[in-house]
């Protein structure tokens, strides 16, 4: 008897033919948040590409600090509420080396940080010991034979040839730092044009590196249909949804400044943080004692108005006026929402999240026929009803509010939807009758 499987019922033989399938319960989901993307100048570490750090990573492997470290402050201010952070050394150096005998001992990477390297060869019988210091801490430690056997580490490598000899320590030299200007931010934002995350910080007081991070925003938006934002200070003048201004600095708990341009790393990571039911309006500034510049009530409400981020002190704490962005110049098709960082979440995430959904699973796929349509549409309403479930839209109609329609091409799919984005509770207006 015949058997296998079939597309049509046309077979000629009698038979069993069985096609096996799966009931795709998984479906589309809300995607997540949480990276940031954060440019550093660094004295030491891989320079020119994205370095993805998480609280599990070993940054003074990478970068040759300790995570507490006045070096790392920005990465630290960033991963405070960053699940992830995008580190991008802006600007590498030249290496430090150092020469003992035969051996020579070069930093991994470029930058003054490597002059902080000392290494120490002992006797050990008929080995030697070969251990690598960093401020008075061991590093590394090998036993070989000779200058061949030693193998590079985290933060040095060797080279040369013959026996070694005993050396109380190699101290590494010459190393010293680049500068990062312009050129580095672009390609900063190059690296970032095929990464994965929601915000990135520009913490420069450079008003040309600004616009070319707004720029770099404008096209990743508008012509890639990759929803990100970027966060920079004292630039107002952007007046786009997809640029934050951040108009002042904090003072941390420990007396540490804060300026506006280095706060822009936090605020990245508490707005790549923020998900899509959630505003930073009135949210704390962790770990912040007081604001760096306090402002009037007039001048807060200028400042709002000019679509900037500000920090005021409340109750002993630091807190966010309001989650705007800098876009003001409000329009009949594009009003005061687009203005509000919470509800541009909302739409950044189902536009994000629709195009993932048909990219992968309906692009090339799915026929264009009453039916792919059909499916489609279903899967659009189950990814938006769980988007009112968890509070980032409200009062979706499946019968009323979308539909799936053949373009005017026989490959193009059209999608008319309409949503009402859940803003936070923000201003209350009370009226008590005294009776």
């Amino acid at each position: 008897m015949a058997g296998g499987t079939f597309l049509t019922t046309n077979k000629v033989r009698a038979g069993v033919y069985i096609n096996f399938r799966t009931n795709d319960t998984n479906g589309a989901s809300v995607g997540e948040r949480g990276t940031a993307a954060l440019p550093m100048e660094l004295s030491f570490g891989p320079a020119g590409q994205l370095i993805p750090v998480d609280r599990d990573t070993n940054v003074k492997e990478l970068f040759g600090f300790d995570s507490a470290s006045e070096e790392l402050l920005l990465l630290r201010e960033c991963a405070k509420r960053a699940s992830k952070v995008l580190v991008y050394r802006l600007k590498d150096g030249v290496k430090a080396t150092g020469t003992g005998g035969g051996l020579t001992v070069t930093a991994k990477y470029g930058g003054g940080r490597g002059n902080d390297f000392t290494v120490k060869v002992a006797e050990e019988e008929e080995l030697f010991r070969v251990e690598t210091w960093l401020d008075g801490e061991k590093l590394d430690s090998q036993i070989v034979s000779d200058i061949g056997g030693l193998k590079p580490n985290a933060w040095v490598e060797f080279s040369g040839e013959g026996p070694l000899t005993a050396q109380a320590g190699i101290k590494l030299a010459n190393g010293s730092d680049g500068e990062a200007d312009q050129t580095s931010y672009e390609a900063f934002f190059k690296a970032l044009e095929t990464a994965d995350y929601q915000t990135l910080a520009v913490p420069s007081d450079d008003s040309a590196v600004k616009q070319a991070a707004v720029s770099f925003v404008q096209n990743m938006r508008e012509n890639e249909g990759v929803k990100i934002q970027a966060v920079v200070a004292g630039y107002p003048q952007a007046d786009y949804e997809g640029i934050i201004s951040v108009k002042n600095g904090v003072v941390l708990e420990d007396g540490t400044s804060i300026s506006k341009e280095m706060a822009t790393a936090y605020v990245a990571g508490m707005t790549a943080g923020a998900q899509v039911n959630e505003s930073n309006t009135y949210d704390a500034y962790d770990g912040a004692a007081d604001v760096a510049e306090r402002y009037t009530n007039s001048q807060i409400i200028t400042a709002l108005e000019a679509g900037e981020w500000v920090f005021i002190p409340k109750d002993g704490k630091v807190v966010v006026e309001q989650d705007i962005n800098t876009f003001t110049s409000h329009t009949p098709e594009k009003g005061a929402a687009f203005s509000k960082n919470r509800l541009v979440r909302v739409m950044d995430t189902l536009a994000n999240d629709v195009k993932k959904i048909f990219e992968d699973r309906y692009l090339g796929k799915v026929g264009n026929s009453a039916d792919g349509r059909s499916l489609f549409q279903a899967e659009l309403v189950n990814y938006l009803g769980q988007l009112m479930e968890i509070g980032a839209i409200d009062a979706f109609d499946s019968r009323e509010d979308i539909e799936v329609l053949r373009g005017s091409t026989a490959d193009a799919v059209i999608v008319n939807l309409a949503i009402q984005p859940v803003d936070s509770m923000e201003k209350l207006y009370m009226t008590v009758e005294i009776q």
